[in-house]
């Protein structure tokens, strides 16, 4: 009897625990979705690049309208609830498609059977992201080397080159680690259309789950070497340095120009036509003020 009481005890306190938990941010995985109950949601998950844009959007919308009737008088006077969960693009498209998400957050070109998913639904574009070629600021290579070929690239992340002084003579004998995202992000698939073109990954490479961590791991270890969205190298310019590549560094205006090519659109997509909440939300998200902190979170705003 005790051992039932007490998993009913728990049991209800887990229950509070998720009810009071915070309606947008960043969450982790599917598993973290509104209870079915709560009809009046938005839920949108998928590119952990493009996460922390649309939480951020989604904390500003709510603190300034609050309620939806206060966006659109047409609308309800109800609370606004916009939920953002993580778990790479592959998964937020998938999640658009069987209806878990009302918009997957996608980083990469969609193939032409993955735009016909969505081709009577939305594709929405909010930004450019380029993969920054990126190294700890401690390592010499910033300095002794800091331009790499699109071949050199291959032959690191592939494992031939090993370690930094195989790069160049003067770098010290240590192991290069070497971090990509796992295979479920869409930035493998950008990398490996710009630089590996099918040639495998190392299996000693490290495979990490989201891009944050990625860039973290460049931040924490001085023998790194990581492709990093260009918007967490720009938030953390004195923690990250980014290499150019076939001599074309990652600035803005070459991005613009189509220079670095090392880069993927930032994309929101359902195969859904949007419904007035979740219409009145994609506007304010490509309205000035959503495009500011695309930008201001160190991405490239469309422009039409």
């Amino acid at each position: 009897m005790k051992t039932k009481r007490l998993l009913s005890i728990l049991l209800v306190a887990a229950m509070s625990l998720f009810l009071l938990s915070g309606c947008t941010g960043e969450q982790q995985g599917a598993d973290n979705n509104p209870a079915p109950e709560q009809k009046s949601s938005i839920k949108i998950g998928g590119s952990s690049t493009l996460a922390p844009i649309i939480a951020k959007c989604a904390d500003n919308f709510t603190e300034e309208f609050k309620t939806w009737d206060k966006v659109d008088a047409s609308l309800p006077e109800e609370p606004i609830v916009i939920f953002v969960s993580t778990g790479g693009s592959g998964f937020g498209m998938k999640s658009a498609v069987d209806g878990t998400f009302d918009f997957g957050m996608v980083s990469k070109d969609l193939k032409d059977e993955e735009k016909a998913q969505f081709a009577d639904g939305t594709n929405v574009q909010l930004g450019s992201d380029v993969l920054d070629i990126a190294v700890n600021p401690s390592n010499p290579v910033a300095q002794v080397k800091p331009d790499l070929t699109t071949e050199e690239l291959k032959a690191i992340f592939s494992g031939e080159i090993k370690n930094w002084n195989q790069l160049d003579a003067s770098l010290p004998d240590r192991a290069i680690v070497v971090a990509v995202r796992d295979l479920g992000g869409g930035a493998s698939e950008v990398f490996d259309k710009a630089v590996m073109k099918g040639t495998p990954i190392s299996p000693e490479a490290l495979q990490i789950p989201s891009m944050g961590a990625l860039a973290g791991k460049v931040m924490d270890n001085a023998d790194t070497i990581g492709y990093v969205s260009s918007g967490l190298v720009n938030q953390n310019p004195d923690k990250i340095t980014a290499l150019s590549v076939d001599g074309i560094a990652p600035t803005v205006e070459n991005i613009v120009a189509g220079k670095y090519t090392i880069g993927r659109p930032l994309l929101l997509v359902s195969p859904n036509k949007p419904d007035s909440k979740e219409k009145a939300f994609l506007d304010y998200l490509q309205s000035e003020k959503g495009l500011k902190v695309v930008e201001e979170m160190g991405y490239i705003p469309f422009s039409k």
